[in-house]
């Protein structure tokens, strides 16, 4: 495996924990009390549910494992993704379902707001928060950044603060990174597991060569 095309690489769940929640969400959110943020936000099994592009019937499953600050996921993501969707998943060939691997404070932010707003609008705001990385991922504050684009998305002010402060959501999207790292062995992002498996692509590639693969699964 070529590592030079390869994303952000791995370090273990021991990491986020050493570091504290507090950290790994940042501090510049005044955390809710637990009513107000139980009473503004889902149920985490409901915002953990697999957000699915395209037809949940699709012969082809895409599993995509990336990093919100990964820049090899944002390329996939921006200029990669669109030519997919038009060839295979517009088409009932193929679905894409996006699994979190954040590497640091800033990605694990950026996926919990994604998980935090309607379903409908998940993959929308995870398509502008790849779009604008570089802008919030830099920012002094990437979790004050990043509230700006929930607003965008249609979320209150009081539904980001409370998606920020929730510790079991936050849980649950590790535990989902440690799920790919124990069953697919995801080590770098971005990395594609196709059809549980049988394909598995890594890193920064071509539309050719997802193409090709897709195409191998669908005859």
């Amino acid at each position: 495996m070529n590592r030079k095309i390869l994303g952000r690489r791995y370090f273990g769940l021991a990491g986020f924990l050493a570091i504290g929640f507090t950290a790994a969400i940042g501090t510049a959110v005044t955390a809710p009390s637990a009513a107000r943020a139980a009473a503004t936000l889902p149920p985490v099994s409901e915002m953990m549910a697999d957000r699915v592009m395209g037809d949940p019937k699709a012969p082809v499953t895409i599993l995509d494992y990336s990093s919100m600050t990964c820049p090899h996921c944002a390329h996939f993501h921006t200029d990669i993704l669109p030519k997919i969707k038009e060839a295979y998943i517009d088409t009932g060939k193929a679905k894409l379902i996006f699994r979190d691997f954040p590497f640091d404070q800033a990605a694990l932010s950026a996926s919990m707001l994604g998980h935090c707003a309607p379903a409908e609008r998940y993959y929308p705001l995870t398509d502008v928060l790849f779009k604008s990385q570089s802008t919030w991922s830099r920012a002094a504050d990437p979790t004050k950044a990043l509230a700006q684009y929930g607003k965008l998305a249609g979320m209150s002010q009081d539904t980001i603060d409370a998606c920020f402060a929730n510790k079991e959501l936050a849980d649950a999207i590790l535990n989902s990174r440690l799920t790919g790292q124990n069953q697919y062995k995801v080590e770098a992002t971005p990395t594609f597991i196709l059809n549980d498996g049988k394909v598995r692509i890594e890193g920064a590639q071509s539309f050719e060569e997802f193409s090709k693969a897709i195409d191998k699964l669908l005859k």
